[in-house]
């Protein structure tokens, strides 16, 4: 295989925002190696476990200007909510082997929830009536999958469920799809699983690689929508 050449000026352009901590996770020895082979195309930025800590952020967007500039990485697409037309910075996809991105719910409702246990509610701020089955329960707070509505609306269907009424949204938790932000930072996103496909806001309040927990959520969005 021909060796693709790499401007060594670009290389340890490269190689000066890397963590420089030479520990192989990434699959290259030393770091010198994942910035030549990121040049190549031969690597992602995503190897790097270590760029995608909190105090990396600033190298990691630095990196990636340095990889559109030189066509390595394609400039992002617009993430456009269907509803609005609002731009989201983020899709927030659902975790590994799930289904949909899981949402932390505050109940008005004095029934008890038990986990396994499959609700009906309706998002405070959201026309949509909802189904999700509770994964957990803590001090009021629930956590949830979302398994509705479509298919449960069907009056044939055979199933049970706990009419709880209006819920507050409090968070989402998912892996992140796009630029990622710091924590603390407040985000316009777009759950992957959401019916109506209108982007949301919330703070970012822990990151890990890309799963993220966003909470303070709200469908209000603060920008113009775009125009076609």
């Amino acid at each position: 295989m021909s060796k693709i050449p790499v401007d060594i000026g670009q290389q340890n352009k490269v190689l000066m925002l890397l963590p420089g901590y030479n520990c192989g996770i990434c699959g290259y020895a030393r770091c010198d190696e994942f910035a030549g082979a990121l040049l190549r195309k031969r690597t992602q930025l995503e190897k790097c476990r270590f760029l995608y800590q909190e105090i990396f952020q600033e190298d990691l967007a630095k990196l990636q200007e340095i990889l559109k500039e030189t066509k390595i990485i394609p400039d992002e697409e617009k993430i456009i909510g269907v509803l609005d037309g609002y731009e989201a910075d983020v899709v927030l996809k659902p975790l590994p082997s799930e289904e949909s991105c899981r949402e932390t719910l505050y109940p008005f409702t004095r029934e008890e929830i038990k986990p396994g246990e499959i609700i009906r509610y309706r998002p405070l701020g959201c026309p949509i009536i909802h189904f999700a089955k509770v994964l957990e329960e803590n001090h009021g707070l629930i956590t949830v999958h979302l398994v509705g509505p479509c298919h449960r609306l069907d009056p044939e269907a055979e199933f049970d469920y706990k009419d709880v009424g209006v819920c507050m949204v409090g968070g989402f938790e998912g892996m992140l799809e796009g630029k990622l932000p710091r924590v603390g930072e407040t985000v316009r996103f777009l759950p992957y699983h959401c019916m109506m496909q209108k982007v949301h806001s919330g703070v970012v309040v822990q990151l890990e690689g890309r799963r993220a927990i966003i909470e303070g959520i709200d469908l209000k969005v603060w920008a113009p929508p775009i125009k076609g």
